[in-house]
């Protein structure tokens, strides 16, 4: 289609859902393809390296809900193979593979966490396994051809390692053609992903085109800084809050984010809310209250807040503390009682929470793994700033 024969409304349509993008490329492409009149195939891609999603993933799922609210398709392509390849993108050294175990069960809990913000029923899931794990040496030169090492090395990362003879694997070369060739697969009009994706979301254009398929839109958005205030946010650099965090703990980390990154926040993460007015505190307050709400329901919030002033301003211990019945069996293994009670990510993150001594049996700093159980009864555990549960043992 000319650009001239494109509808205004396609043109308004596609300015309403590149909305706070960085990029949305080529220029006029995505008026083009709503000019057509169909529900385009929108599609994001996630790999399953970590167990969950963090307020940054949800910028872009939110932008993925924006195009399901106009009637358009969510695909979903969970990567259970290109995981273990690892996305090269922004990293200075190769990254470790993953076992099979380790993606099957970080797939499943960003599966059921994406759904905090898509709409299941308008979502297409899908895993690229169902392609690449069947795919032949014959086919995967055939993908390979498909690019050159020029265009690759194009990448400021991949050619910073190589100027700097740091190792870089055949491997990570494939990933950007494997997500590529994801785009093939599902026929995606278009594709999002975060501004460090750009690389090789355009890049899949010209797979598509060498595969002889219609070309995808390129469509990212902004990295949300982390409560560091300096980096973006990312769980290996603690500076993240969780969808799956409780809400007391959502709360507090949102008063920790600095005053600077605070309007980012409300605007990449509550658009149609006003931003920050008035003393940043405040400003902060009404945000945890934003956060805790969206994914734990109204009046998680104003909970959170007096959970915070309680124990965070007023440095006392919640009025409502959980019970949390062990159990049987001696030693209790703390690890696993806050991963199941206390909403701790992982038994490793637990285990360094210990040795940190941030976990602690009334008042009194915890060093180790195991407890004896006659410790246990009647105790109040806390883990980190916020965390509370008084234990009970059973006879």
């Amino acid at each position: 289609m000319n650009e001239n024969d494109v509808p205004a409304g396609a043109i308004q349509e596609a300015e309403r859902l590149a909305a706070r993008s960085i990029n949305c490329e080529p220029p006029g492409a995505l008026a083009r393809k709503l000019a057509e009149g169909r529900p385009l195939r929108v599609k994001l891609g996630v790999d399953p390296t970590a167990p969950d999603i963090h307020l940054g993933h949800t910028v872009v799922l939110q932008k993925m809900r924006e195009f399901q609210d106009a009637g358009h398709t969510a695909v979903l392509i969970i990567g259970d193979w290109t995981a273990r390849v690892g996305d090269p993108s922004g990293c200075s050294s190769t990254r470790p593979m993953l076992s099979g175990e380790e993606i099957d069960a970080n797939a499943e809990t960003f599966r059921r966490q994406a759904f905090h913000v898509l709409d299941e029923a308008r979502t297409e899931v899908r895993n690229n396994g169902e392609w690449f794990a069947g795919m032949g040496l014959a086919e995967v030169v055939s993908l390979a051809s498909r690019a050159t090492v020029n265009q690759l090395l194009r990448r400021n990362d991949f050619a910073t390692r190589m100027a700097e003879d740091r190792p870089l694997s055949v491997l990570e070369l494939l990933y950007p053609l494997m997500q590529g060739y994801d785009s093939v697969m599902v026929e995606a009009d278009v594709e999002l992903g975060g501004t460090d994706q750009l690389f090789n979301l355009m890049l899949g254009r010209e797979v598509q085109a060498r595969y002889g398929v219609p070309t995808q839109v390129c469509l990212t958005m902004p990295l949300l800084v982390g409560t560091d205030g300096v980096q973006k946010m990312s769980k290996s650099l603690g500076n993240y809050i969780a969808v799956s965090d409780p809400p007391q703990e959502q709360f507090g980390k949102a008063m920790s984010i600095s005053d600077e990154t605070m309007p980012e926040y409300f605007r990449l993460l509550f658009p149609a809310e006003p931003g920050p007015d008035g003393h940043p505190a405040e400003a902060k307050r009404r945000l945890g209250r934003l956060i805790a709400d969206r994914f734990h329901g109204p009046g998680a919030g104003e909970a959170a807040e007096r959970h915070f002033n309680i124990v965070t301003r007023d440095r006392g211990a919640p009025e409502e503390i959980p019970l949390v019945v062990l159990a049987p069996g001696d030693p209790v293994h703390l690890p696993a009682v806050l991963v199941d009670h206390l909403g701790v990510a992982s038994r490793s993150e637990a285990r360094r929470l210990i040795q940190q001594g941030a976990v602690s049996l009334d008042g009194e700093a915890v060093r180790e793994a195991d407890v004896a159980r006659a410790r246990l009864d009647g105790a109040v555990l806390k883990a980190g700033k916020r965390r509370f549960a008084r234990l009970r043992v059973t006879p």
